[in-house]
């Protein structure tokens, strides 16, 4: 038995930004959702950067070389930034938060940097796969904040982590699917806008794959959409 995703991507500006500085793929194996940072125009070079590498890439078939491939992607990812910024200062700065997954068999690899999300929906039940890398996330961590006031936090956005020229390896995990599973990755002007347990009800509302995406990027937008809100919805299908 092959798995692989099927996938519909939603990229808005919002209600509020006048650029957008989100990227996102989606293929029969690979997805991923990077949110660049550093201002116009250096956000959205950055995360160009990362999602051209992640477009060429060939998708290894097992989970270890998965894991390696994309330990390589943001390597590659790193490089390059710095050497965009070296030549043209002007972009000193600017980076780019990555959440990619990768399916090799029934394993799905994530690799991660930054406060981009993935989630999956299992039999009704949404669940958080990653772990924001974010001050308030730490505080969280800590006990300082509950998480619902790390939603309402005016830091809730300061990222500690990214892909910004310099080493910074993923944090990575593998996870089984099964047919059924239903993947969402999306850039914090959804999650930090919409409550999980909305997404993960419009997840299951709506089988429509863009019909879902839709209505996600509507309800950020009933939440004042500041920030460019991206969206990939992927089912997990047997080939």
């Amino acid at each position: 038995m092959t798995l692989i995703l099927r996938s519909a991507i939603l990229n808005d500006i919002g209600l509020v930004r006048t650029n957008n500085e989100d990227s996102a793929l989606a293929g029969e194996r690979l997805l991923a959702v990077a949110d660049g940072m550093g201002g116009l125009p250096a956000g959205e070079v950055a995360s160009e950067i990362v999602i051209r590498i992640l477009d060429e890439l060939i998708p290894p078939t097992t989970p270890d070389a998965a894991a390696e491939a994309l330990r390589a992607v943001v390597s590659t990812a790193n490089q390059r930034i710095h050497a965009a910024i070296a030549a043209d200062p002007a972009r000193d700065g600017m980076g780019t938060t990555l959440t990619a997954a990768l399916l090799a068999g029934d394993q799905l690899v994530l690799a991660q940097v930054g406060d981009s999300r993935c989630y999956l929906l299992r039999d009704g039940r949404l669940s958080q796969l990653t772990r924001d890398d974010t001050f308030v996330q730490a505080l969280v961590d800590q006990g300082a904040l509950t998480p619902d006031q790390a939603r309402h936090h005016p830091q809730r956005s300061l990222v500690t982590r990214a892909v910004q020229g310099s080493d910074a390896p993923p944090t990575l995990g593998v996870l089984t699917m099964v047919a059924g599973d239903r993947l969402l990755l999306c850039s914090d002007g959804l999650s930090d806008y919409v409550p999980d347990e909305t997404i993960g009800a419009t997840l299951s509302l709506h089988a429509d794959r863009q019909q879902c995406g839709e209505q996600l990027v509507k309800l950020a937008h009933q939440a004042g959409a500041p920030d460019n809100v991206t969206v990939v919805i992927s089912d997990v299908i047997v080939a």
